[in-house]
């Protein structure tokens, strides 16, 4: 769970499809303002394929990038807030959320910090890594992730999860090259972008985590949350 909390059970994530949508649309409108050419834009390139993945709408699809690189008239235009601070159990944390009105998010994240605490910029950064995080899937069964991880240039990789996933974690700078090397060495890209890994995560259990899981269900729901990432195993 360090590296991003996620919905655990599958069919609260099928329900949440909507939602997942329009946080795509987000990050796409704002990779385009770098341009609506995905060949010289990686951030673009990457929320794209992320969202046709996802399985996106063509159409949606296109507006979004359209919007984003202002090739539409009224385009949105979104910023973005990070906030750092300690879910209960003094479990650190950092959100990411891209909003259109900074006033109504700033008040709204606040009354959800509630039941833990809101902190000041660095307050818990520092225990954190910023880097690049890739999730791939070995395409067959001698795909050797130690040496996909090593030839395509990732500082470090962690074992498939229970979907098969891998977790390569990488330079932040070198995230666009070695999302394009993985697949000559068997593994296929299913996420990617620039994150936080807990340097000391923190293990809990019984009430204690689920009173933690509950303050972060509750941060994840809302609508201008785009990125959630806890200091805690699993």
């Amino acid at each position: 769970m360090g590296a991003q909390w996620k919905v655990k059970h599958k069919e609260v994530a099928a329900n949440l499809k909507g939602r997942v949508f329009g946080k795509m649309t987000k990050e796409i409108m704002v990779a385009a303002r770098n341009g609506a050419d995905p060949d010289t834009n990686s951030r673009l390139r990457l929320a794209i394929e992320q969202a046709k993945k996802a399985s996106m709408p063509k159409d949606t699809l296109e507006r979004a990038i359209k919007k984003g690189a202002g090739l539409l008239d009224g385009a949105v235009h979104y910023e973005k807030l990070s906030y750092e601070g300690f879910a209960p159990h003094n479990v650190g944390l950092i959100v990411e959320c891209l909003t259109d009105n900074v006033n109504r998010t700033v008040s709204e994240i606040r009354v959800l910090f509630r039941g833990g605490q809101l902190g000041a910029e660095g307050s818990v950064a520092w225990d954190f890594d910023h880097v690049g995080l890739i999730e791939a899937k070995g395409e067959n069964p001698d795909s050797d992730i130690d040496e996909a991880a090593i030839e395509a240039g990732a500082q470090h990789v962690e074992p498939a999860d229970d979907e098969g996933l891998a977790l390569f974690i990488t330079d932040t700078t070198d995230l666009d090259s070695v999302c394009r090397a993985l697949p000559e060495y068997g593994f296929a890209v299913e996420t990617a972008k620039i994150g936080y890994r807990p340097k000391n995560p923190q293990s809990l259990s019984g009430q204690d985590l689920e009173e933690v899981e509950a303050f972060l269900a509750a941060i994840h729901e809302h609508d201008d949350v785009q990125e959630v990432y806890v200091a805690l195993e699993g």
